[in-house]
Formats: C-alpha cells, structure tokens, sequence
C-alpha cells in the first residue's frame, strides 16, 4: 500500500492522560512531528487534562468502543511511543492493541508504529501474535536497536532511532552547586531494609556536598508520596530526612526546568533520565529494566542494576557506591553525545511525513 498523502486525521493511539510525565513527553513530541494540517484524536485517560495542556481532541482510551469508533472517523492509526506491543503490564493489553491493528487494517486505513519498543515478550502466544501482527503493519521506526533487531528477525525492520522524546527541545543547564533531584519509583525489586544502601549512599552524598533532595515523582500516580512512605517505614536517615522534600510538576517542561538547576539527577524512569540530559544535568540511572540500563549505556552515564542486587547481594552489589555518585555532582554529559541522540530521533518524524504528509 502507498502512503495516504491526503489522511491529516490521525488516531494517535498510547498511554497518555496517565499522569506520566515520560508519556506526556512522548505525547508532546510526537505532536511536535506531525506534519502541517494533521488533526489527530488522542486516546486519553484524563481527557481533560490533554485537552486542555495540548489543544487537541481526545477519545477515552479505556473504553475500547469508544476508541473503535474514533478510528472509524480517522485516515490511519498511529502506535505511538513507548512499548505497547508487549505483554509485561498484561496480555490483555497487546490484545488490546492487537484488536485496534486488525480493526484499521479491515478498514484499509494505515497502521505505523512509532517509536516504539518491541517487547518484552514473556508467553509464546504473545510471541506468536506479534510476530502476526507486525505482517499488518505498513511502516515501524523503533526506538532501540534491540527491537529493531527482533522485528527484522520476524522479517518486518523498519527504521531505527533513539526514543522520540529526545526530539524535545533542549535547556541550558545551570545547576552547578544545585540540589540532587530524584526520578524514584516504588519496585518490587527494592522491598522495606532493602531501600537502605541506597537511601544511605544518597545521604553521604548529601552531606557531604552539603546539597537539598528533591524527591521529584515522575508518574503521579505511582511516585508520588514514597519519600513520606519511607520516612514512616524508618528507612529515611534523619539528616537526609531534613535535607528531603518533593515536588511535584505537571508537565516534562516543568521537569526539565528543575533538572536544569540540578547538580545531580539519580533517575529510575527512563524519560526523567532523558528529559534531565535535555536539560543539561548530571546524571546516573538505577536500572529496573532493560530500557533504562540500555539509555544510560548511550548515554555513558554510571547506572546501578537493581535485579542484581538479590543475586548477588546488596552489600557487594552496591560498594561505593555513594563515591560513584558524588564523582557525577556537578559534571554534565558529553554535548556531543545528547545531540547525536538528538539527530537519531528525526526518522520518526520522517515516517510520519512519509505516511501523514500532504
């Protein structure tokens, strides 16, 4: 099939309304690489919210009906950002998906995945179905070159470039002296005594560069309070405790403001990894996923794997570790490295001038 040069009415299909700043800056930039005289209808959870920040139409993305019918009235779907082709939060959800591509496919109306990560797939039928799906696809650009690779080993590649939310727009950093600021979530990985060599280094750190703690929830929903939840779990070291508080932003631009005055930012999420080295800042990453070490390894920054630590203990796992850490106070990534990633996240906005463009 050639691409459909007079479809501008996009269904622009992901996890957004979440109150997850990372897919909000997914949203953000994929809007920002529409091209000239698209009008997209967003899937959303808070349809208010992405109403009003984003001016744009929005249908409620839990209710599957209501989003059939916006694809009725759409010219092609658009998988955007992220990796909604896996079955790591449920199968439910690829099935969810999985109906949404037969169901444009049936209607003839394009299917692009864009920026999107392939995986992980744990079930042999998620394995099986995927690999199904991507034959109804009609063009992918991926965000990593490990799902580009698995895509091409099924026989579908398509174009490969860094995440899309590095195609944001950049600030200049002046954090020099600045606080440490958080990017922490809650973990199965990290549970009760097993938080303290972190929270420990962090406090050494702390005091001895004599920096504030600014505990910044990434994800609403799931972030916000753990700095209260460890403090009541006695976990928190008390000159720690008196350094620490949170603060909450409602967009990636307000993110990326604190991340600019930031002398350090230790991130498990990884677009607050991304949206902090737009900003210019310092950076470490502590791993719970593949993802996150994979962007620090291109961003050479330190990063500390958490599904490490039960294997080999915490003890070993984490020595000298706050040492690490205070090495990346106040000394910001190589600009030549942020604009290389910069540069490789224009081919999703050329697949989507391909396929969307007048």
């Amino acid at each position: 099939m050639e691409p459909a040069h007079k479809g501008v009415h996009p269904l622009l299909c992901g996890y957004y309304g979440e109150h997850n700043l990372g897919d909000d800056a997914l949203l953000a930039a994929l809007l920002a690489q529409l091209p000239e005289g698209c009008e997209p209808i967003v899937t959303a959870f808070d349809q208010g919210e992405v109403e009003q920040r984003l001016g744009v139409r929005t249908c409620p993305r839990r209710e599957f009906k209501a989003v059939r019918r916006a694809l009725g009235s759409c010219d092609a779907l658009v998988l955007g950002g992220g990796s909604l082709l896996q079955d790591a939060t449920s199968f439910r959800s690829l099935l969810y998906y999985a109906a949404l591509i037969v169901s444009a496919r049936l209607q003839d109306k394009p299917v692009l995945l864009w920026g999107q990560g392939l995986g992980p797939l744990r079930r042999r039928r998620s394995r099986l179905l995927v690999r199904r799906l991507l034959a109804l696809v009609q063009a992918s650009s991926w965000r990593d070159p490990q799902s580009a690779a698995l895509a091409a080993a099924w026989g579908h590649g398509g174009l490969l470039g860094s995440d899309p939310v590095w195609s944001l727009t950049p600030q200049p950093w002046h954090g020099r002296q600045g606080p440490l600021v958080l990017c922490w979530r809650p973990t199965s990985l990290l549970q009760g005594e097993e938080w303290k060599p972190l929270l420990e280094a962090l406090d050494a750190v702390a005091a001895a560069a004599d920096r504030e703690v600014i505990w910044l929830p990434f994800h609403r929903d799931q972030d916000r309070g753990l700095l209260a939840q460890l403090a009541s779990q006695a976990l928190l070291p008390q000159r720690l405790a008196l350094r620490s508080r949170e603060v909450q932003v409602a967009t990636p631009g307000e993110a990326m403001a604190i991340f600019s005055q930031a002398g350090l930012v230790l991130s498990m999420r990884l677009h607050g990894l991304i949206v902090a080295a737009l900003a210019g800042a310092p950076l470490v990453a502590l791993s719970y996923d593949p993802k996150v070490s994979a962007a620090a390894t291109a961003l050479a920054c330190p990063c500390l794997e958490l599904d490490q630590s039960k294997t080999h203990g915490a003890l070993e796992q984490w020595h000298g570790l706050a040492e690490i850490w205070r090495l990346q106070l106040d000394q910001p990534p190589q600009p030549l490295v942020v604009e290389r990633l910069r540069r490789a996240s224009a081919v999703h906005g050329d697949l989507l001038g391909r396929w969307l463009g007048r």
